[in-house]
């Protein structure tokens, strides 16, 4: 078996019992993202040198019979708006261009730490804002299922490199659905852990109250792995959890005793493919055949959460990128006549049409006139929105739907239509909004072949019940694209 087919946990083992070597794996690796990655566009920023460095320093740890690394010698790629070290690190955008960051994320500390190889930095839309990785002002990363259709967002380089078999282990972030909606496209696992389980520290900010980061991989083992490696209380972020989230990593398909819920506002939506839901329901009597109970919930909130999301994020983001004014950080204009000129003219060229669309929004709704009837109000439905969850977490322990209403559409087919876009992230936003974890795992194709992804949501820092109940629904690695 080639070392792309091999799973996170496999590669380790073979590494430590001195089968293969790590150098070897990363070369082959590098040699099949140097073949295929010019199609793919998944890698912004490929560290041969790094990686091949760091290979050959594991392997003379491990000659020396040193074996300690839950991660030892497992190539991982990490989104580009997630900090490494002197490491461009662009967000996919003409704003930050060149920027080498002067030190590292903690999540990517926490790969260091546990003997990973970091192989590159993926694409995205530009600084996390999007459903398609169109909006990204680096390059275009499709689809490696069908290459004329968008791997999803924002998170799709991550998916892309994951589910081309460029890397077992990839890190994305997910503000709305930034992890899971591109998993689904791409056939693959993807995770958002409770909010706070994961330090942000080092992820550059979209929406702070709702960004988290997460893990790819090609099975719900690897991804359990790669969660448990990065989560942790981080004292340079506030919002980091003061405990570790508890998992097993030992998971099995039995579900006796497990009440699963299926909301009717997920099933009931205008533009639910009648194939995603099909698929979605076969996967939800696996979970019954594994001994789990069936049963109706109901969320009446959530079909406020795309205006409430859009508002907040929006009003976070105008903030965030703020600092962004080519005096502080980013790109500066040339030949500006004055300060205001300097400011507006850097954001103008800095900044793509999608970015500005949203600061413009966000600047909207914190405006005095306005605050109290968007922002304010929104905030109030956020918290119902919670609360109804919270509700439908007392009659089940898990709630599964759709990850996304269809499967990955084709290039241009919404890049001209932002509300129609927005809403190919209506079944995820919600746990983003409530701070619940949410997991997407690969549960069949549709005629095209294309990958359909099962959601399954849980209560705050109940992750490893996700983990457990997908194993029921796919416990194999998951297939390569090519």
């Amino acid at each position: 078996m080639k070392a792309y087919e091999l799973s996170a946990v496999a590669i380790r083992e073979k590494i430590v019992a001195g089968e293969i070597k790590a150098r070897d794996v990363v070369d082959e690796l590098l040699a099949r993202i140097d073949e295929f990655d010019g199609e793919i566009g998944a890698f912004v920023t490929v560290e041969h040198e790094a990686a091949r460095a760091r290979a050959d320093e594991i392997d003379n740890k491990v000659a020396a019979g040193d074996t300690s690394g839950r991660l030892l010698g497992v190539p991982v790629a990490i989104k580009d708006n997630i900090c490494m070290i002197d490491v461009k690190t662009t967000c996919s955008s003409k704003m930050l261009g060149e920027f080498r960051p002067p030190y590292s994320a903690n999540v990517v500390e926490k790969l260091l730490e546990e003997g990973a190889i970091i192989i590159g930095k993926t694409n995205l839309d530009e600084f996390a804002m999007g459903s398609s990785t169109e909006n990204s002002a680096l390059q275009k990363t499709k689809n490696p299922w069908n290459k004329e259709c968008v791997p999803g967002g924002s998170s799709g380089g991550s998916a892309a490199a994951v589910a081309a078999g460029f890397v077992p282990l990839a890190l994305g972030s997910d503000t709305g659905g930034s992890i899971r909606q591109p998993a689904s496209y791409c056939g693959v696992v993807g995770m958002k852990p409770t909010y706070g389980a994961v330090s942000r520290y080092g992820l550059i900010a979209f929406g702070s109250s709702l960004d988290q980061i997460g893990p790819f991989a090609r099975t719900v083992g690897d991804a359990a792995l790669l969660l448990d490696v990065i989560s942790g209380k981080d004292e340079r972020d506030s919002t980091s959890a003061k405990d570790k989230l508890p998992l097993s990593l030992d998971y099995n398909a039995d579900l006796t005793g497990l009440k699963v819920g299926l909301p009717s506002e997920y099933f009931d939506t205008e533009g639910l493919s009648p194939e995603v839901k099909e698929s979605v329901l076969a996967a939800t009597e696996k979970l019954k055949v594994a001994g789990a109970e069936i049963k109706e919930v109901h969320l009446p909130m959530v079909k406020y959460a795309i205006g409430t999301y859009y508002i907040i994020a929006t009003a976070e983001a105008s903030s965030n990128l703020s600092r962004f004014d080519g005096v502080h950080y980013g790109h500066r204009c040339e030949n500006s006549e004055d300060i205001i000129d300097l400011y507006s003219r850097s954001r103008e060229e800095g900044f793509g049409a999608e970015v500005k669309r949203r600061i413009m929004l966000g600047n909207y709704v914190l405006s005095a006139g306005y605050y109290d009837a968007y922002y304010l109000r929104a905030l109030k439905v956020r918290q119902k929105i919670a609360d109804d969850f919270n509700r439908a977490f007392e009659e089940v322990d898990i709630i599964a739907s759709p990850a996304a209403p269809t499967t990955a559409f084709k290039f241009g087919e919404k890049a001209d239509d932002p509300l129609s876009m927005y809403l190919s992230d209506i079944y995820t936003i919600s746990a983003n909004l409530a701070g619940i974890p949410g997991l997407c795992v690969p549960c069949g194709t549709d005629s095209n072949g294309l990958p359909i992804g099962l959601q399954l949501l849980t209560g705050n820092f109940k992750d490893d019940l996700l983990f457990k109940a997908s194993t029921a629904v796919n416990s194999d690695n998951v297939g390569i694209a090519f």
